[in-house]
């Protein structure tokens, strides 16, 4: 038996069809790594929560662990919330060895992918309106965490100048800004034939549903406007290379996370009061709640006990799906 096992850490969904995703591409990994057993579990909402996939590996025999994050940014849920779960059993079982890999983050891998899915979008769609005239808006989760906002920055100016189109922006579905709807609204003023809206996720869920909800909305009063949505990444085989990658990255002693722009380390402008917070999940109330299960209200725009974002009143944040939320 190989001494390590492989431990895919996720966040979590009431949407059956997310969870049965995130498990695919677990299983994915689990494919591309046959000399060790592979588990998964998840923070909250969904079976089995982390700790029962640590468990399941303990049974088995393993006191050797390499976990990953299933996500593609480093945020609160990569920097503290899996850490906390992990440090946590770890303590609890003396005798384990836990060893925490990076997130997926900016590769050439992920860009590939991302460029096959909004390439399939613009095929099908149809050649009747050119690159120069297209607009591509790239959405990201959102986070409280500047630096993993940033990154979906990077990942539209990779899409756009590497795909050629006529422009391209940057939005996202929750926590920061601007969102999907006012982000929208103003790129249409540039007056581009075609707008394709590209959820950069891994999977699918409530915040993906936003997305294309909101891009819904704006099309409808831009009938001028051609709308296209892309699908999101989802189990591309280059994804499960990238995750593959991350546990290799373990083993061979290159598990390198960016903590240079790391608000909890460093003195990141607007965020400066957060350097030094503590290192805690805040996820224990909703573990292992269940997809579908409405015992507790849980928003996707406040933080767990976080720190306080400081612009959650930003006029194209978060206050706007007050209004919007009620539209869809």
């Amino acid at each position: 038996m190989n001494k390590w096992g492989i431990m895919v850490c996720g966040h979590g969904s009431r949407d059956e069809r997310a969870v049965e995703e995130f498990q695919a591409v677990a299983r994915g990994l689990r494919e591309r790594m046959p000399e060790h057993e592979t588990e998964w579990g998840f923070l909250e909402f969904a079976t089995p929560i982390i700790r029962d996939g640590l468990d399941a590996l303990r049974t088995k025999g393993f006191r050797k662990v390499l976990a990953v994050p299933g996500m593609l940014f480093a945020a609160g849920h990569a920097k503290n919330d899996i850490p906390s779960v992990l440090n946590t059993y770890q303590t609890q079982h003396p005798g384990m060895d836990i060893r925490y890999g990076r997130e997926l983050g900016i590769d050439l891998k992920l860009i590939r992918a991302a460029g096959e899915r909004v390439e399939v979008a613009i095929t099908e769609a149809g050649d009747h309106i050119s690159r120069h005239e297209t607009l591509l808006v790239v959405v990201g989760r959102g986070a409280s965490d500047p630096d993993a906002n940033s990154n979906v920055a990077k990942v539209t100016r990779l899409l756009w100048e590497g795909l050629g189109f006529g422009w391209g922006e940057t939005a996202y579905s929750g926590v920061t800004f601007p969102l999907v709807e006012p982000a929208l609204e103003r790129v249409v003023r540039l007056g581009f034939k075609r707008i394709v809206v590209f959820p950069y996720f891994l999977f699918t869920g409530i915040l993906v549903q936003r997305i294309y909800d909101h891009t819904g909305l704006v099309a409808a009063r831009h009938p001028e406007v051609e709308f296209v949505k892309a699908p999101y990444l989802n189990d591309h085989p280059l994804v499960l290379d990238a995750f593959r990658d991350r546990v290799q990255e373990i083993l061979e002693g290159q598990n390198l996370m960016n903590c240079q722009m790391c608000k909890y380390r460093e003195q990141v402008l607007g965020f400066e009061a957060e350097v030094g917070l503590p290192q805690e999940s805040h996820h224990h109330h909703v573990e292992g709640i269940g997809t579908g299960d409405s015992r507790h209200h849980h928003s996707h725009d406040h933080h767990h006990g976080h720190h306080p974002y400081p612009h959650a009143d930003h006029p194209l944040g978060p206050v706007t799906l007050k209004k919007l939320e009620g539209q869809v």
